[in-house]
């Protein structure tokens, strides 16, 4: 049993067939499952394992599932999802795992279409990613043609089959029932909840939307069993977890490592720490839509209630670094003008005050700011920002970044006032 199931199969020769994914080791968490195992086992055997989403926004995985209506598959119409809409800056793990091992995925989301008795499922793919497209669909038809897909799968009972759906490419697809509503060939918008997705999803019907790295957890857990899971981490979640670094480090990447890894291992071990000549400054956690982190407070664990405690959120678990040498408020402005135009426009704190929020950091990085800006900047953070005042947690996102620079880089900014300028555009 590998310490690193996620990435065990991956290599520089490409994607696994489903033979050579059999005889390392794949497979076995399906057919444990439809041989040994009722939905509902399933579903306890996940939830024991304590994974939980690894999308962002950590939602235990097996609770999710739980909110299905038990009907069997033949009875109801049900949908299960993959988002792998991956448009999360700073974010690159579900690639990896998309054109490494797609394999991975489908024995995932087999097993938790059995779990949640539904009879078909979608990989709701980011447009740009043509290599994982492509692997996916050989993937897919491969094992629909040895009998992993389609009817009475392992001579179980069981259908199930997938269907991929390349995305137009809007970051607002990554939301679930926006990429539900997407795939219904209409506007991406996010819907009003209640009714949730697992009740009233796709075209009406329960639906799970999953992200893929969670998914590809899942027939580690069948296979090894949830005290085994369990194990694979530091501290109180579940399993490993694909933690990267961009940024001016030696070694930018991604690497399958116990969750709850202290964040200072990542960047000064296997990130190799900051290039000569650079410091570390601050950072975002988990993506572009977290909250500011302090540079010199990284002797954190990297699990879901630590970064939280520490004032952001684990995310995506892929962070972000600021150098000393790079303006924080032009960081702020390129983070702010890709929300701004990434919002989908339904509702008004994110369509009006999210481009509002750019024009006015615009205006501060290129020595147009005026007294009173920061204020208004703040104003809008309090306005925008807390949950409940938007259709979706986009615009909390957006705001994340935000609120914690004003009060981290208090001092750039007031200096970008008094000189006019940027200090560190214009130093020399």
């Amino acid at each position: 049993m590998s310490e690193r199931p996620l990435t065990a199969m991956i290599d520089a020769a490409g994607p696994p067939d489903c033979a050579a994914y059999g005889r390392a080791g794949g497979w076995q968490g399906l057919r444990r499952a439809l041989r040994d195992l009722t939905p509902e086992a399933v579903i306890a055997e996940v939830t024991d394992s304590r994974l939980r989403g690894r999308g962002g926004a950590g939602f235990g995985t097996g609770q999710k599932w739980s909110f299905v209506p038990r009907t069997p598959a033949g009875d109801q119409r049900k949908y299960l999802v993959a988002n792998a809409d991956e448009m999360e800056p700073g974010t690159f793990k579900d690639r990896i795992l998309l054109e490494g091992n797609p394999l991975q995925l489908i024995e995932g989301m087999i097993v938790a279409g059995y779990a949640i008795q539904a009879g078909e499922g979608v990989i709701f793919l980011r447009g740009e990613y043509h290599l994982a497209l492509d692997r996916l669909t050989r993937a897919i038809d491969e094992a629909r043609a040895v009998g992993w897909l389609g009817r009475d799968i392992a001579g179980s009972g069981f259908d199930f089959d997938i269907h991929v759906h390349a995305s137009g490419g809007r970051y607002i697809c990554g939301e679930e029932t926006a990429l539900l509503t997407a795939l219904e060939g209409s506007r991406a918008v996010p819907r009003s909840k209640p009714p949730f997705p697992q009740v009233g999803g796709l075209w009406g019907a329960p639906s799970v939307v999953n992200n893929v790295e969670t998914l590809c957890n899942v027939p580690h857990i069948l296979a090894n069993g949830a005290a085994w899971f369990r194990a694979l981490a530091i501290g109180p979640d579940g399993g490993t977890k694909l933690f990267g670094v961009s940024g001016r480090v030696k070694r930018p990447g991604a690497w399958e490592l116990p969750m709850g890894t202290p964040l200072r291992e990542i960047i000064e071990e296997h990130a190799g720490g900051m290039r000569d000549g650079y410091g570390l400054r601050a950072l975002l956690p988990g993506g572009a839509s977290t909250a500011f982190l302090d540079g010199g407070a990284i002797d954190i664990a990297m699990d879901y209630a630590t970064v939280e405690k520490a004032g952001s959120r684990l995310g995506t678990g892929l962070a972000i670094l600021l150098d000393d040498r790079t303006c924080p408020v032009g960081m702020l402005r390129n983070l702010e003008h890709f929300f701004a135009q990434e919002s989908c426009g339904w509702c008004t704190p994110c369509r009006d005050g999210l481009p509002w929020v750019e024009r006015l950091l615009d205006a501060i990085e290129e020595g147009r700011g005026e007294d009173g800006d920061l204020d208004l900047l703040a104003h809008h953070a309090r306005m925008i920002g807390p949950m409940g005042r938007t259709f979706c947690a986009h615009a909390p996102g957006a705001i994340a970044p935000l609120s914690s620079g004003l009060n981290l880089f208090r001092a750039e900014f007031e200096a970008h006032l008094r000189l006019g300028r940027c200090p560190h555009r214009h130093a020399a």
